[in-house]
């Protein structure tokens, strides 16, 4: 009897069962709770990398082809006879002012800018991955005005996917436009307008949007741009204030384009201003 009640009290109770197992359902939520935190944590801060790397990238490549605009391979060369008028890269480009060294693309419902610039060297890589040819090399020899390079450079945006927008160039010496980099979302591009009898701004409200510009604002003498990098979709718990500030200063397409598009991306903006330093005294 003794023996019989021994084996028949060994083990744990239901009751015990119970106990653990509902101990041992509240770690685990706490643990997987954690691990979502953490998760969403680092899909985060690896989104905001990304974004801080494309605008980073963005600022270097925009200013790098900006300092170009308007280089003539020997100083003295009078700007008239270095850029007359044209209307090279039409496909993309409006017509090039005498002297200009920008002017905006053909199409206002697009984004983005022209530049042309005299090649330093034979063989000299263009943003399209195209190369330069020169007739001669020799020092303080004017090029001929066919080497000059024209490029256009256009923010492309995607029907559906604010992360798979991309900025291109394409040049007059190149057969595509090439992706420059992908990830952006929206972009903006101002022209500061110079004085027709000097070569500087002018002195109040010296930007409009590049769209808007036209001969009789005067030689470009500086671009104002504004990016906008996007992560992937389902990245962010709360509202932007990031998007909240893009969309008070986007024309009205562009707003509703990003509110349609918005799928929790996380955003970062990146904002600069390079002077056609080739067109200052």
């Amino acid at each position: 009897m003794n023996n019989q009640a021994f084996y028949r009290q060994r083990g744990l109770s239901i009751v015990e069962l119970m106990v653990a197992l509902a101990i041992s359902s509240f770690l685990i939520l706490g643990i997987t709770q954690v691990y979502i935190d953490n998760k969403r944590n680092y899909i985060f801060q690896q989104s905001q990398a990304g974004n801080l790397s494309n605008s980073r990238f963005v600022s270097l490549l925009l200013d790098e082809l900006l300092s170009k605009a308007g280089y003539r391979r020997v100083p003295d060369q009078d700007m008239s006879d270095a850029f007359p008028a044209s209307t090279a890269l039409s496909n993309h480009c409006a017509a090039f002012p005498a002297e200009a060294a920008i002017t905006k693309l053909k199409s206002t419902a697009e984004v983005g800018f022209c530049m042309r610039y005299q090649p330093a060297m034979a063989g000299e890589m263009i943003c399209d991955g195209s190369t330069t040819t020169l007739a001669s090399e020799t020092p303080f020899r004017y090029p001929a005005q066919s080497e000059n390079i024209h490029v256009a450079i256009k923010f492309v945006s995607h029907a559906s996917d604010l992360n798979k927008g991309v900025i291109s160039c394409v040049s007059d010496k190149g057969t595509a436009a090439v992706e420059l980099l992908s990830g952006i979302a929206d972009m903006q591009v101002e022209f500061g307008s110079g004085l027709a009898d000097e070569k500087r701004l002018k002195s109040s409200s010296p930007y409009k949007k590049a769209a808007a510009w036209s001969d009789s604002d005067g030689i470009v003498r500086a671009v104002r741009y504004s990016v906008l990098s996007a992560s992937a979709a389902g990245q962010r718990d709360f509202d932007s204030l990031v998007l909240t500030h893009w969309l008070g200063n986007s024309a009205t397409d562009s707003a509703e384009r990003l509110n349609a598009q918005d799928n929790r991306q996380i955003y970062q903006a990146a904002v600069g201003a390079q002077a056609i330093r080739n067109m200052m005294p």
